[in-house]
């Protein structure tokens, strides 16, 4: 019994002296490569996301009547539109995910039927502003 207890005792002595550090060393080059990486994705501007495109139209005066309209029944929702040529496109938010695109957009199909969620370049700043 005494032998068991001591056992006992030392293996779990081990377990609290092991207080182990890990210390790992990069290669120069994988340090030089990581920190290119890191340095390329800081300078970017924008990123690849999704925004809700409310309409597109010829006449850009009824854009902006709709996006003033937009703006009194979705108050916290960025809106804006873009024109490409013959079109002003209307589109709203900004998301990360298209998951989250549609799910702005089932509380925005009620008022405008007509939207669908489009690929677009997203500032980094416009994105993080949306959580």
């Amino acid at each position: 019994m005494f032998r068991i207890v001591s056992i006992l005792m030392l293996c779990l002595g081990s377990c609290f002296v092991a207080d182990a550090q890990v210390e790992v060393k990069e290669d120069f080059p994988i340090d030089m490569l990581m920190s290119r990486y890191a340095n390329q994705n800081q300078a970017k501007q924008s990123i690849g996301g999704w925004r809700i495109q409310i309409m597109a139209k010829t006449d850009r005066l009824a854009i902006e009547r709709e996006k003033e309209n937009f703006l009194l029944e979705f108050p916290g929702v960025s809106v804006d539109w873009t024109h490409s040529k013959p079109y002003y496109r209307l589109r709203a938010g900004a998301f990360q995910t298209k998951l989250q695109a549609i799910r702005m957009l089932q509380d925005i199909k009620d008022k405008y039927p007509g939207a669908f969620p489009v690929k677009d370049s997203i500032q980094k700043e416009e994105l993080l502003s949306s959580i």
